[in-house]
């Protein structure tokens, strides 16, 4: 990293030393430098999904690795959420519109009595950092909120996050719902959240109980995958 970073012209490096360059400003959290260096790219003539993943997502791969290793905190990861959302707002509508590859959709929302988002944000930008489309409905969700938004964007992962030992239970009302519905074994359940842990995920039926937002995105790709061979051998 430059000693000196006000000296430093984005424009004259070349490719791969911005790359680099983005990915640690994306670490620093800088979104003002992790925004010019993605329209950088872009002008350059990189396919947005090249940029997205290349420098965002291999930047906030690292991040990740830091914040579950004890080496990064909440706050500063939010910091660098923040400066990959700065890079993603140029991308997005790039992105809509050509064809790239997506990693798999996500609805995800805090539940009903709850107004706890912090957890849930981090979650959300960890996992459009890794290349998801996450579609966040926010905080205080009736079940009947998750099931219009299921309905509405046909995701792969219902996300559920809950801070409170009092709102903790709603998510079981959210899966028995689906159960009902027959809806259940459409999405992949993954809940989040302080007081909760591996047995209570078990207990109400998830897919997965994910301790933070770094697990919540390897477990999204492991469960994904894990979905789209059982998909593969049941059409094989």
């Amino acid at each position: 990293m430059s000693d000196d970073g006000d000296d430093l012209d984005l424009n004259e490096l070349e490719d791969d030393e911005l790359v680099k360059q983005m990915q640690d400003d994306l670490y620093d959290g800088l979104k003002d430098e992790v925004a010019e260096g993605t329209q950088i790219l872009i002008d350059r003539g990189w396919e947005p999904y090249r940029v997205l993943t290349e420098a965002l997502v291999e930047g906030m791969r690292v991040v990740g690795i830091d914040f579950r290793d004890g080496i990064l905190f909440v706050p500063e990861v939010l910091m660098s959420a923040n400066a990959m959302k700065a890079g993603m707002q140029i991308l997005r509508p790039l992105l809509a519109e050509s064809d790239a590859p997506k990693q798999g959709k996500m609805v995800i929302g805090t539940v009903k009595g709850d107004i706890h988002d912090i957890g849930k944000n981090l979650v959300s930008m960890m996992m459009e950092g890794a290349g998801f489309e996450v579609i966040d409905i926010g905080i205080n969700n009736a079940v009947e909120n998750y099931l219009e938004a299921l309905e509405e964007h046909q995701p792969d992962i219902l996300g559920m996050s809950a801070l409170l030992t009092t709102t903790m239970p709603y998510m079981k009302v959210v899966i028995d719902t689906l159960e009902e519905k027959g809806l259940r074994d459409k999405y992949i359940v993954m809940v989040g959240g302080a007081p909760l842990n591996e047995e209570f995920g078990r207990h109400i039926g998830a897919d997965a109980y994910c301790r933070d937002a770094a697990v919540a995105v390897d477990t999204a790709k492991e469960l994904m995958t894990r979905r789209d061979n059982q998909l593969a051998a049941a059409q094989g």
